[in-house]
């Protein structure tokens, strides 16, 4: 029989048995299933298991007119499937010491499992998978269950200053756009989500043409197309679903304050960004790590942090959808410094669109970037993350291979370049959750004047 135990020991393992993948990466192959769906395989046959991943298309973007729906579909796949209960499919898992998993974003939703090799474990394991993906339940009880958990959610949401700035970003970037919305919902739109809406988000979006399978593990290529046939195989075919709009770029800069009774004001700045494959993508990804993604190394943090002392930590991203995503700085900082805060990350994002990085910044950032890329390929767990997006964006197969040549090919007069046509700090969202006596507009405004003259 096997234990949690022994599996736990496996699991600890794994990065070191699977070491050998340091100094190369992992060899995708790729196919379709006899319904469609598109399937990607790294063969490793370091250690005995193997983990399976299925993405639909069926984030947060597809809830058309029913915010939340997407969402609360997903979160109940595994509550019930087939003829099994919630209960039920956990013993089952359990059992055999594999891992059920569901989630979703905006973009995406996926179903994952990791299983030993193991012919019973494995075999419990498809079939549990074959069943949520295909045959949920979604019985009354589970829907309610998991209604009040979201709107419970909800609720916590609205008592953090985070999530409230958070949610206020994306509604005022994207605007109209479906990524603008909260993915789970709002509490007015799950309460009338419905066991039909639910059913029907379902039978529109889980469908084999919608997915993608992807499937890392110590298994050969025909093992791996036997798994991919069996959990995909109660799918129906369908269709893949259309091309979402594209994202509008901000018209003019937007100022908020939110007041909210806490001690620390959060302050959130956002414009779109980048997508998935985009040109300009490693550019803007090494310019950004040197900027404010590198944690207390960064340009920000050297500026807000040690120079100055007004926040424990800031950051700067790019969030890459399969449209434009979002261009995100961030900090937290005591209620009467929040305006000066804002004033230095202006400024910092200013002068590094100007000037860009110096040789020294730049080539420590590519060292950084390069030397820690091997670990990040290290694990089943960490590669089959990878192929769920080499798949689901149609990267190149060959991602993996040229990610730290492209990196080292980053100049400082490309970043500069891509900055300057990218990000505008003049047409920033700038939003402050908390307490404040000083408007952000007439921060903002002395922070352009000074840089103006």
């Amino acid at each position: 029989m096997i234990t949690k135990a022994i599996v736990q020991q496996v699991i600890l393992c794994s990065g070191l048995l699977l070491s050998g993948w340091v100094t190369a990466t992992p060899q995708i192959e790729t196919w379709q299933t006899s319904n469609g769906a598109k399937v990607l395989f790294v063969e490793a046959p370091e250690i005995a298991m193997v983990d399976v991943r299925v993405v639909f298309d069926a984030g947060s973007a597809r809830d058309d007119e029913k915010p939340g729906v997407t969402s609360f579909t997903n979160s109940l796949l595994s509550e019930g499937a087939g003829d099994w209960s919630a209960y039920q499919i956990a013993k089952r898992m359990e059992g055999v010491g594999a891992q059920l998993q569901v989630g979703s974003l905006r973009d995406m939703a996926w179903v994952s499992a990791r299983s030993l090799t193991d012919s019973k474990a494995l075999s419990v394991t498809l079939e549990t998978l074959t069943a949520v993906l295909a045959k949920p339940r979604f019985a009354v009880e589970d829907i309610e269950r998991q209604r009040q958990s979201i709107l419970a959610s909800l609720t916590q949401d609205e008592q953090s200053p985070g999530s409230v700035g958070k949610k206020r970003l994306y509604r005022l970037v994207f605007g109209d756009h479906p990524y603008a919305a909260d993915p789970d919902g709002n509490s007015e739109s799950v309460k009338a989500i419905t066991r039909e809406d639910i059913q029907t988000t379902h039978k529109r979006l889980y469908v084999a043409k919608n997915a993608l399978v992807a499937i890392v593990g110590a298994v050969n290529r025909e093992q791996a197309e036997a798994m991919a046939e069996q959990v995909t195989q109660g799918l129906p075919g369908g269709e893949p679903v259309p091309p979402l709009p594209p994202v509008e770029p901000l018209l003019k800069a937007v100022v908020e304050q939110i007041p909210f009774p806490s001690t620390q004001s959060h302050l959130y700045l956002g414009q779109p960004g980048m997508r998935r494959g985009d040109a300009d993508y490693f550019t803007l990804y090494v310019g950004n790590h040197i900027l404010g993604g590198s944690g207390l190394v960064s340009l920000l943090s050297d500026e807000v942090r040690e120079k100055r002392g007004l926040s424990y930590s800031v950051y700067s991203y790019f969030l890459p959808m399969r449209q434009i995503g979002l261009f995100q700085l961030g900090l937290q900082t005591k209620n009467e410094q929040a305006g000066e805060a804002l004033q230095v990350v202006n400024d910092t994002l200013k002068r590094f669109i100007e000037e860009g990085p110096t040789e020294d910044e730049l080539e420590a950032a590519i060292q950084n970037i390069t030397g820690g890329f091997p670990l990040r390929i290290a694990s089943n767990g960490k590669i089959i993350e990878y192929l769920a997006v080499i798949g689901f964006y149609d990267l190149p197969l060959d991602y993996l291979d040229k990610f730290t040549d492209e990196v080292r090919a980053v100049t400082q007069a490309k970043i500069r370049d891509a900055f300057k046509r990218r990000i505008d700090p003049d047409r920033l969202v700038r939003i402050q959750v908390g307490r404040s006596n000083t408007p952000l507009a007439q921060v903002s405004k002395t922070s352009d004047d000074k840089n103006n003259k």
